[in-house]
Order: C-alpha cells, then structure tokens, then sequence
C-alpha cells in the first residue's frame, strides 16, 4: 500500500484531490507550519467530512514550535481535532507530545514531526516507542542513508516527493525588522512573493514570508522526485508527501492526479523509464514558472552534507 497525502488550499480543491490522494494535510495558521491555506474552525470540520465521506483520512498540522502563548491554547484545540475524529495529527513540539500523554482517552494519533531533526532511525524509533504512529523525514537525508534508515525503522516514514523546502526558520519577525530599519511598509505575507538572491548569483531566488511563526526561507529549488518513485518503493518507502505551499489552484490538482498514476503504475509493474520522463515532463509545465525543480538532497553522497 502507497499512501499519497497532499496539502489543500480550499475546500473546492479538497474535493478534487480526495479522488486522487489517500490523506488530505491542513490545518490553522496559528500550530500549523508553512501551510497553503490557513482554515477555520468550520472549514476544518467540512474537510474532516468530506475525506471520511470520501473513504479517505484527514490529517493535520499541529507542527509549529509552541510558545508560551500558543503552547497555552493547544489543549483546547487538541480537544477539538479529537472530537471531529481526525485520523491523525502532524507534530513538532515535544510539548505538545506532553499534553497528548495527558489525555489518554483522546484518539489521536501523531506523525513526529521535527524538521530537520528526523535523521536517524534510533531517533524515529525513540518517537515510535513514545506513541508516534509514523515520522516525517527531514528532507536533507540522501537516498545511501535512506536505505540503511529504513532497514531498523518501526514506523511508517513520510517522504516529500513534490514541493519547497524550507531551509531556515526564525522566530524572529526578520523581515519587519528589515523594513523598520529602511523605513519602508511592505507585505510580508506569502502572497507577497518576496524572495532574497545572494550576490553575485542571479539564479538563487530563496522564497521568504513571515507569519506568527517568524520568518521562512525556502531553497530556490522544488523537490521533484516522481522519477524516483519505483526506487522509494522498491527499498520501502511508501509513504509520499505533495507540499503545494508553492503550487496552487488546479495546477496542483493536476501534479497529484500525476503522481497517483506514478503511483498505479508502480504498484502494477508497468513503470518505465519512458513513462518516468514523460510524467516528469508534465509536472514541469505545471510547476509555477519563476521556481525550478531538482531532487534535492536524494542523489547526494552523504560525506558531503553538512
């Protein structure tokens, strides 16, 4: 089984991806990392309804680092995704691991969620032992330590096949301080398309937003990993994650729809390398035209990461 979870931007598109994916990603602004689209309490709950109603699981993102302030307002809000049934949730924050321990009649199932943490199998066994049901593997993690990760793991492991890579976050608000020290008043919101390019090289363009979470910085590059599909799962994994943080409306949709043939081909031993090329080819014209796509850290020799 090939589970394929797609963040959504709106309910609309909610209905059009349920068809195509196994498990649909969102969640509010205020606990969620880096998402489309930031729901209401009402709109959480339609989306709910409609992946059960779809035969299909609703999970959500309660991945942000938890304040003092926010950290405060987590039970309640755990309450709530507990009482809509959702399949599981998305975690970062051993805090809010904490509160999950202390109410052992909520049904509620994380995926451990730590970013760039999640290197090792030790460390997403430790989190499985502590009641994780998966773990979400950071996407600096190459394909040589990736197979020797997924022989000792106790959990199934999430990778991130199509989307952006946030490669800093800071909970200081360093875009408005930017702009209060040049005086100016400016969006600093995602819509806002805002991005920094080193000196001297043109083709870097590192995406950036702040939010109540502090300030993201992405790589210039996507992640595009469909042509690996017959790889991830030949060594085991099968869990893959689309992120349209970056890649919205219809176009999106279309990248699943994508991806879910990948997926059937796969699972029914037609995979070619002339089908992986072409299908790759298609994703490209539906990726947005000012971003570009490689494969991150997949092909990289593990000695050079650093």
């Amino acid at each position: 089984m090939i589970e394929l979870i797609a963040t959504v931007e709106s309910i609309e598109q909610a209905k059009e991806l349920l068809p195509i994916v196994d498990t649909i990603f969102f969640g509010e602004e205020l606990f969620g990392l880096r998402l489309p689209h930031s729901f209401s309490r009402e709109e959480q709950k339609e989306l709910v309804k409609l992946a059960h109603q779809a035969g299909k699981q609703a999970m959500v993102a309660v991945n942000g680092l938890m304040h003092p302030e926010k950290m405060k307002l987590i039970p309640e809000y755990l309450a709530f995704l507990n009482e809509l049934n959702v399949d599981k949730i998305s975690v970062g924050d051993v805090g809010v691991i904490y509160v999950l321990n202390k109410h052992p009649e909520w049904q509620l199932s994380f995926v451990y969620d730590g970013e760039t943490l999640v290197t090792s199998a030790r460390q997403i066994n430790f989190w499985a032992k502590r009641g994780a049901s998966g773990a979400v593997l950071a996407r600096e993690v190459p394909i040589d330590e990736m197979k020797n990760l997924v022989e000792t793991v106790e959990v199934p492991v999430e990778v991130l096949v199509y989307g952006a890579t946030c490669i800093h976050q800071s909970k200081r608000p360093l875009l408005q301080n930017y702009y209060n020290f040049t005086q100016q008043t400016e969006d600093k919101s995602k819509a806002r398309g805002l991005f920094l390019s080193e000196p001297k090289k043109d083709h870097t363009h590192y995406s950036i937003y702040e939010d109540s979470h502090g300030t993201h910085i992405f790589a210039s590059n996507d992640v595009c990993l469909i042509k690996e599909l017959d790889d991830l799962n030949d060594i085991g994994y099968q869990t893959w994650k689309l992120d349209g943080v970056f890649s919205s409306g219809q176009h999106f949709v279309e990248i699943a729809r994508l991806f879910h043939q990948a997926r059937q081909a796969v699972l029914a031993n037609e995979w070619t390398e002339a089908l992986a090329e072409d299908l790759y080819k298609k994703v490209q014209t539906l990726h947005p035209e000012n971003r570009e796509l490689d494969t991150g850290f997949y092909y990289i020799e593990p000695s050079k990461i650093k």
